[in-house]
């Protein structure tokens, strides 16, 4: 959950404003409110999410005691590669996520063969990564997808147009997906060197090397 924290504020000598600060996780706005109540200056805490919903310190606590066992704090990187000589396309996938206060990585590869394009191939990992998001049992939460594809992301981001049919029906199908597992998503666009480990696994997938592992990583 992302937030950001509302803080009423009080000098010694009394006099009084309202603070708000940047967006930031769950777990950081927690630690940061703990800090701010020790100088016992905060008179009033509330978190806001990008809903404009608030919470309480109680509240968020009891938020975060519930979710250490699901896995939360999602990102995923995804990248796509078409091989037009053999018509084949590789998919791949890598999911960043905490659990049980571990920080978890799963990789995920594919090997496909009924697309037709790069961006096609794009798409499709999208799509293979939200099975493993939904294998994971990840539901209800914001999660980024972090890709190198400017046309992938900003026709997923609503910006630039799709006139390409089957681009249509690779969105209608994510969407409908994100919805059901009742995800919020959020599209970031990075440089090839940046998601180099997506890409390097749709490479390896084009080389029919498949790759399936999950490890723990460090913070």
């Amino acid at each position: 959950m992302i937030l950001r924290i509302e803080l009423h504020y009080k000098t010694k000598k009394g006099t009084e404003t309202v603070f708000s600060s940047d967006e930031m996780t769950a777990e950081k706005a927690h630690l940061i409110a703990e800090d701010l109540l020790k100088t016992g200056r905060a008179k009033e805490l509330k978190f806001i999410d990008k809903y404009d919903s608030s919470m309480t310190m109680k509240e968020l606590k009891k938020y975060l005691e519930g979710v250490k066992t699901e896995p939360h704090n999602v990102t995923v990187y995804f990248d796509g590669g078409f091989d037009i000589q053999t018509k084949k396309s590789g998919l791949g996938c890598v999911i960043y996520y905490e659990q049980n206060g571990k920080s978890l990585r799963l990789r995920r590869n594919a090997l496909v063969t009924e697309l037709d394009s790069n961006n096609e191939a794009e798409y499709a990992a999208i799509h293979l990564a939200l099975l493993e998001l939904e294998e994971l049992g990840i539901h209800h939460l914001p999660v980024r997808f972090i890709g190198d594809s400017q046309v992938v992301i900003n026709q997923l981001k609503g910006e630039w147009a799709v006139y390409e049919e089957e681009f249509n029906k690779w969105i209608d199908r994510i969407e409908e997906k994100l919805e059901k597992m009742g995800l919020d998503a959020e599209y970031e666009l990075v440089s090839r060197k940046e998601n180099k480990e997506a890409d390097q696994l749709a490479t390896q997938a084009l080389k029919e090397i498949e790759i399936i592992s999950t490890m723990e990583i460090e913070k």
